[in-house]
């Protein structure tokens, strides 16, 4: 089998989607603009610089969703798509999953995204098998079936992209030695994955990333 792993932010989307999606509801009134920025910029930060604590991100990042329920995140999820997501799907980005695609690959996205924010835009490139940062719901006895603010299982994120993918190979009877990989990502944070896939690719890589690349010889790529 041939896998060609995608990150998302910055790699196949000129933007992170996370981050982008917070400042959203930031313009639609659901957190205060002045505090929520001011934390959305330090996780942003710690994130950049490989030290984000992904739970507490996430609890965050989340916040209000939560308050706001199903209904109203999935209409306010579908105009981020139209206003903030569609205009940044460059076409050259499109292009490389569609080759890989054509040329037969199994396509997935793998991305430190929660679940809620990502599925859309997987579906909008056309890939079908996104691992994300799974949510908890609540499903007690009389619960909403709404997402907690917790994550479920081990997040996609820095060695978790590993463990992730390594359970996507093992659901389908299949190891690392089985499949001839390929990983494009921009972030220093995907060092793990980027070392464990046959044909690893700096995309769009920060300057971290692009000296590890260029020293071990590895295929950069400036998508945009």
């Amino acid at each position: 089998m041939k896998l060609a792993l995608f990150d998302l932010d910055h790699t196949l989307l000129p933007i992170d989607s996370d981050y982008s999606w917070g400042v959203f509801t930031t313009t639609i009134g659901w957190t205060d603009p002045v505090d929520f920025s001011r934390r959305n910029d330090e996780f942003f930060a710690h994130y950049q610089a490989g030290t984000l604590d992904v739970h507490d991100y996430v609890r965050f990042a989340t916040d209000a969703l939560r308050r706001q329920g199903a209904i109203n995140s999935e209409a306010a999820h579908d105009h981020f798509m139209r206003a903030v997501v569609q205009p940044a799907i460059k076409p050259q980005a499109l292009a490389l999953v569609r080759e890989h695609q054509q040329a037969g690959d199994e396509v997935i996205i793998v991305t430190a995204t929660n679940e809620f924010v990502t599925r859309p835009i997987a579906q909008a490139f056309g890939v079908s098998e996104l691992i994300a940062v799974e949510l908890e719901r609540d499903t007690s006895p009389g619960g909403t079936g709404w997402i907690t603010g917790e994550i479920r299982g081990v997040p996609s994120f820095r060695e978790g992209k590993v463990t992730r993918v390594a359970q996507w190979l093992a659901s389908r009877k299949l190891d690392w030695a089985d499949v001839d990989s390929t990983f494009y990502t921009d972030s220093i944070n995907d060092l793990p994955l980027m070392e464990n896939v046959t044909h690893p690719v700096a995309t769009n890589p920060d300057e971290r990333l692009r000296a590890v690349a260029t020293e071990r010889g590895w295929r950069i790529l400036d998508l945009f």
